[in-house]
């Protein structure tokens, strides 16, 4: 069955996640991280994508990007060829490095847009490695850095200085942001699903329905093991239209 085509979003901004193969470890060490954020740098700009933030953790990537000119695909696809083949002649090993295709999410409101950017530079505390503040291989001293190819500008905009950054990345998330983990069935079958079971042949068809019978179609997906991400996603409405159905 050939893969299900990516949508591009209305914002240009979207949360990235790529990960090792069966959660396959890929950093060994220093030069690994510092070789995989210098492929971040180099294709992010040959594609004209701005790189908002990013953490590095050992088996899996973070990204928080704004891309209006939807490259995305191409920008991921060559940095994972490029690292992987870095990464099995260094390591001498064979086989697939990443699990698949990279998951993106369409971040589609400013609450939502602070929200991921906190949550990507939180990742490292949350999982117990460092306080985001000292954790090396992430954005986090970037924030108002002007000679980095990370761009903070709308977030300089919308949070303030370093003091208000700081302060605003310390304080917990109201909303759970998209991991590997948590899509349990890929798109090609979540897209089936949402077929089979409502009867459209798009998802978009549930925005010209009442309330009432959107909401109802929303819960029988969400019953059938479908995330909020996806549902979204597919359907083309909001996160909250979607968490908030009754």
């Amino acid at each position: 069955m050939p893969r299900t085509a990516r949508e591009q979003g209305k914002t240009g901004y979207y949360h990235i996640i790529t990960r090792g193969n069966a959660k396959q470890i890929l950093f060994e060490d220093n030069k690994d991280y510092s070789f995989y954020i210098y492929l971040i740098s180099k294709f992010s700009r040959e594609m004209g994508i701005a790189i908002n933030a990013y953490c590095l953790m050992d088996n899996h990537v973070h990204l928080l990007v704004y891309d209006p000119v939807f490259n995305i695909s191409q920008m991921m696809k060559k940095i994972d060829v490029t690292y992987a083949k870095y990464y099995n002649e260094k390591y001498e090993r064979v086989g697939h490095l990443f699990q698949g295709r990279f998951l993106s999410e369409e971040i589609d409101n400013e609450s939502y847009l602070l929200t991921a950017f906190r949550y990507i530079l939180q990742n490292p505390e949350k999982a117990g490695v460092a306080i985001a503040s000292e954790y090396k291989w992430s954005s986090y001293r970037y924030y108002d850095t002007i000679n980095s190819f990370v761009n903070t500008s709308v977030f300089t905009a919308l949070i303030g200085d370093w003091k208000k950054y700081t302060t605003f990345i310390s304080l917990q998330n109201s909303d759970k942001c998209m991991e590997f983990d948590t899509l349990s069935n890929d798109d090609e079958w979540a897209l089936t699903v949402l077929r089979n079971t409502i009867s459209v042949s798009s998802g978009t068809a549930l925005q010209k329905l009442s309330k009432h019978e959107r909401d109802k179609c929303i819960r029988k997906l969400r019953d059938k093991g479908l995330t909020i991400t996806q549902i979204a996603r597919f359907t083309g409405l909001n996160r909250n239209t979607v968490s908030q159905a009754k």
